[in-house]
């Protein structure tokens, strides 16, 4: 995880893609044109938008962040605009929206295309003109705000379909950049692996040094769906599964292996056709010790509660895991060490 101070100058990149994507955010910091910012979840777009926030001249100022995403239409007036006293049950004080919270400053809206097209008008009175006004109050505030909007969603052809307002789009797209998938990045993943394992050891108080060269390989020939978001969380629970000093094969779990686990049991005749699948008793808990951590996100206090057992236990039987793991993925023979890496190096959520 990133300081939030940090800028776009720390935002390093080995990929053509991602370089084009910061070149068009430095541009972006040195104008105060609304922004869009197109890409997967996961991708980053977050820690794009406060970067660059954090270079623009704006940096001095508030940067307020806020998610579009499933709120009625009444709470987003509220959370955006504000509420005077009594406006509706249960407001009980006056409160600040977003766009007086960020005056002079940047408000960065979040999936922005999931908005009602009520909501849509609304905030683009805002955009435009800086104006708006809190819920149960009849004077027009204004905010003098830098918008940059996100989204996941493909908003071009929502606004083909109806479903975003073009006038909205032009207001909030003075430029438009996309951050690449991880998938399109391939340079940059080791950096980024080394960045989140050398922060998950140093988080989890653990002296890790790296990846053997199996679980470095299995990381490698990942498409990671859900991009950085996956990777924090992949890489956070293969540190806290993981008793020595490298992580191993056995201790990377990845999406595409978790919903068979966490799904139905393979078929009789599934079984017995896989002829290396460990039946035994002592599997099947690993297994489920595996996917727990996993929904635990690598948190052993909360997966011994889920498990019901104590702390050591969990450590004891981690342990036994790790003793008992695939022969051939000898750490000291396959052994990954981390390269030094720069703590804010390449592009972390």
């Amino acid at each position: 995880m990133m300081h939030p101070s940090f800028t776009l100058d720390q935002l390093t990149t080995g990929d053509e893609a991602m370089r084009q994507c910061l070149a068009l955010a430095n541009v972006a910091a040195r104008t105060d044109l609304p922004v869009l910012i197109l890409g997967e979840s996961g991708t980053g777009k977050t820690v794009l938008a406060r970067a660059l926030h954090t270079s623009s001249a704006r940096a001095a100022a508030p940067f307020v962040s806020f998610n579009a995403a499933a709120l009625s239409d009444t709470l987003l007036d509220s959370q955006l605009f504000g509420h005077e006293k009594g406006a509706f049950t249960g407001a009980s004080k006056r409160v600040k929206g977003k766009f007086e919270l960020a005056h002079t400053g940047t408000l960065f809206i979040d999936e922005i295309a999931d908005m009602s097209s009520a909501a849509q008008a609304k905030i683009l009175r805002a955009v435009e003109y800086g104006e708006y006004e809190r819920l149960g109050a009849e004077a027009i505030e204004y905010a003098d705000v830098r918008v940059v909007s996100a989204t996941h969603l493909p908003i071009r052809r929502f606004i083909e379909t109806d479903h975003f307002r073009r006038d909205l789009f032009y207001r909030i797209s003075g430029l438009t950049i996309t951050v690449p998938p991880l998938r399109d990045r391939p340079t940059d993943l080791r950096a980024l692996i080394g960045t989140e394992i050398a922060a998950a050891a140093r988080a989890q108080g653990k002296p890790i040094v790296g990846l053997n060269r199996h679980a470095a390989e299995k990381l490698f020939a990942h498409s990671w769906p859900g991009n950085l978001r996956e990777l924090q969380r992949v890489i956070h629970t293969a540190v806290a599964m993981t008793t020595g000093d490298v992580i191993s094969p056995q201790a990377i779990l990845l999406e595409s292996e978790m919903p068979a686990a966490a799904a139905s049991p393979p078929s009789v005749s599934a079984k017995a056709g896989n002829d290396s699948a460990d039946l035994s008793l002592r599997g099947a808990e690993s297994r489920h010790i595996v996917e727990v951590l996993a929904r635990m996100s690598g948190c052993k206090r909360r997966a011994a509660r889920a498990l019901g057992v104590s702390r050591s236990t969990l450590d004891r039987k981690l342990a036994e895991q790790a003793r008992t793991g695939t022969a051939g993925d000898s750490p000291l023979s396959a052994q990954v060490v981390l390269e030094s890496v720069p703590e804010q190096s390449g592009m972390v959520s």
